[in-house]
């Protein structure tokens, strides 16, 4: 039986045509983005996708997190504006084979509300969405593990908790990197800053108290903390800065209390440059005969003044950038715990802010003269509450997708 050329070439055709579909139906799903947005009552996580996927999604605790597992999956970074009333951050981890696990670490108790595929429509990707409603914390802790998870394929069911260990280590391996923090007590020595109305408190000591203990608190958390005094002594504002550029700090915050005519004014501030002082900065720097070390050690001494000034400015934007959203975790976190006055992050042309190569913030703890809060800033249970709002601020501005990028 001769088979016909016309014939020969269809079948050859339909080969190569079901081969095509085989491979790509056998390979893995490309994860293209992850989006995060808030609702009235909660979070909305949408992640963009080439084709469907089978996927689970449970809720984990210490520290309460919405783990998302996706069967044979692709996934570069994610990088996201994570931070919302519901989400603090996100991080990817492997699972067995080519599956993947995506960990959404929550700021407050939520538990999910649903999660379903689109299919593609009106240019649209598939699409898998989840969404979380917030809760309280008993509600949060009724609904952990496998039996309240949301699957669309009960088959894909690796253990929720096989993977726990792992989890928290990478947690813990994102978060105790190495980062170098600097804390500078505010005042010192024959400056002894504002005086407490009441008790005759003196700043420069309850600052020095804080920062000590916010060391000792983010020490225990595997961070390098240096602080510009370990005692009553007085450092110029500018010797300041320049010990942080010295230790090549990642982060550095000063410490202060604050005062008014007004006995009644209270709650905690952050203040970092704002962006007239950046720029009034810039030129200044841009100006100094000796260049060398102003950025990060890079000697701009052979450059023209046009380069310089470009340099500079670059350098004090991504800087100030930083600053903010560090500032802004800072807000958030204290403001579960403390009293924050209005428009709490506030921006001003410190001195101790304007080193253009390190992220800085200066805090503002209360004010002594009113009596609560010098009463407050005198008692270490106080100052241990503050110190551990900031070192949940620090947790997550360092796990932040887009400031860990830059490492």
């Amino acid at each position: 039986m001769k088979l016909c050329y016309r014939c020969f070439v269809c079948a050859l055709f339909m080969l190569v045509y079901l081969a095509c579909n085989i491979e790509t139906a056998l390979a893995a799903v490309s994860i293209k983005n992850m989006r995060i947005g808030n609702q009235a009552d909660g979070a909305r996580v949408v992640f963009d996708m080439d084709k469907s996927i089978d996927y689970r999604v449970f809720l984990l605790d210490e520290p309460r997190r919405v783990v998302v597992d996706l069967e044979d999956a692709d996934i570069g970074q994610l990088y996201t504006k994570a931070s919302n009333q519901v989400i603090s951050q996100t991080r990817i981890g492997k699972m067995s084979g080519n599956d993947k696990r995506v960990v959404l670490e929550l700021s407050r108790p939520a538990i999910l509300k649903k999660a379903f595929l689109i299919p593609p429509q009106a240019g649209q990707s598939w699409r898998l969405v989840i969404d979380l409603m917030m809760s309280d914390a008993k509600t949060y802790a009724s609904k952990i593990g496998n039996k309240y998870m949301l699957t669309n394929n009960l088959q894909f069911s690796p253990d929720a908790e096989s993977y726990d260990e792992d989890d928290k280590q990478e947690a813990n391996t994102k978060i105790n990197r190495k980062r170098i923090i600097v804390l500078d007590a505010g005042h010192g020595g024959k400056d002894p800053g504002a005086i407490g109305k009441y008790s005759k408190t003196y700043e420069k000591t309850v600052t020095l108290s804080m920062a000590k203990e916010l060391r000792s608190l983010l020490q225990n958390k595997g961070y390098t903390v240096y602080l510009t005094r370990e005692n009553d002594i007085f450092i110029p504002l500018r010797q300041r800065t320049k010990i942080a550029q010295k230790r090549k700090a990642d982060l550095f915050m000063s410490i202060h209390a604050d005062s008014a005519q007004n006995s009644d004014a209270t709650g905690l501030s952050i203040y970092t440059l704002s962006d007239t002082a950046s720029d009034q900065e810039a030129a200044a720097l841009a100006e100094r005969e000796n260049k060398a070390d102003i950025i990060g050690g890079i000697d701009l001494g052979g450059n023209t003044k046009e380069v310089n000034d470009i340099l500079i400015s670059l350098s004090q934007t991504d800087t100030r950038n930083k600053s903010s959203k560090y500032a802004t975790y800072v807000v958030q976190e204290m403001s579960k715990s403390v009293k924050v006055v209005k428009n709490t992050h506030r921006f001003a042309g410190f001195a101790v802010l304007k080193a253009p190569d390190v992220p800085a913030a200066l805090l503002e703890m209360g004010y002594l003269s009113n009596r609560t809060e010098e009463a407050n800033l005198r008692t270490p249970a106080y100052r241990k509450k503050l110190a551990e709002a900031v070192a949940r601020a620090i947790d997550r501005y360092f796990t932040d997708p887009e400031i860990a990028a830059n490492w």
